[in-house]
């Protein structure tokens, strides 16, 4: 009995990594398998460009020597950054090699945070946030006309390969909700940006991809024209003058 159960749970395992490699993938940019391919497999070369590699050891230079895996998380943004805006297993083997641990201690990192992609993205990654203060003031509607507007699902990009849709958990800026993320990787690690717009709508979202499209640097920040940054919409409502102090600064002598 023990026999046949497990040969069917192999059978059944067989079966998930025999699916095709876009039905299988198409669900999520932060896997947390890797399923060989030809643009991405342990035998593609991949190593940082001579740039890079001083960045490299800028950002070793901020770990004692010993220390060198608590530098995972840069090295592997930064490699993320030359990469076009994802991983490759052979990337991670690099970051692995010169922070000297084991891939998987690598992989282990680069599959449990969202923020890294383990499969290709636009090379304007739009990053939805889907936290309760942005779904309460119409994430959904954002994400909506954002994939309605660039004829996609989540997670895949666009045939121009200019734009991908993908979603975020807390970007923790409750107050300006609801808002994007967009990743700019157009032009490499020299000109990665990462920018937040806020105060957003569905009409809004589709101005900003349309500008982007042009090569234009939309504002970020809030696209509330009546919000200053975070301060309420028409402006203060309190703290209208300077805070009293308190009747005794010496609490002790109260």
């Amino acid at each position: 009995m023990f026999a046949r159960r497990a040969a069917q749970r192999l059978l059944e395992i067989r079966q998930v990594f025999r699916q095709p490699p876009l039905a299988s993938r198409s669900f999520s940019t932060a896997l947390n398998y890797h399923i060989d391919s030809p643009d991405n497999n342990p035998n593609v070369q991949w190593k940082f460009t001579e740039t890079n590699q001083q960045k490299v050891k800028e950002i070793l230079s901020f770990y004692p020597s010993n220390y060198k895996q608590s530098a995972v998380i840069p090295l592997l943004d930064l490699a993320q950054q030359q990469h076009g805006g994802w991983l490759t297993v052979s990337a991670m083997n690099e970051v692995a090699r010169i922070i000297e641990v084991a891939p998987i201690r690598v992989y282990e990192v680069a599959t449990f945070y969202s923020m890294f992609n383990r499969t290709k993205v636009g090379k304007y990654h739009l990053l939805v946030c889907g936290t309760t203060p942005c779904m309460i003031r119409g994430s959904r509607e954002i994400e909506e006309a954002l994939l309605k507007h660039l004829g996609v699902k989540r997670n895949e990009v666009t045939k121009d390969g200019l734009f991908s849709v993908g979603e975020m958990e807390c970007m923790g800026c409750c107050v300006n909700a609801p808002m994007i993320t967009v990743a700019d990787y157009s032009n490499g690690s020299e000109g990665y940006t990462y920018n937040y717009f806020e105060d957003v709508t569905p009409k809004r979202v589709v101005e900003i991809v349309e500008m982007l499209r042009r090569g234009e640097k939309p504002p970020p920040g809030t696209q509330n024209p009546n919000r200053f940054k975070s301060a309420p919409e028409g402006g203060n409502k309190t703290l209208l003058s300077e805070p009293k102090p308190p009747p005794c600064r010496d609490l002790d002598a109260c």
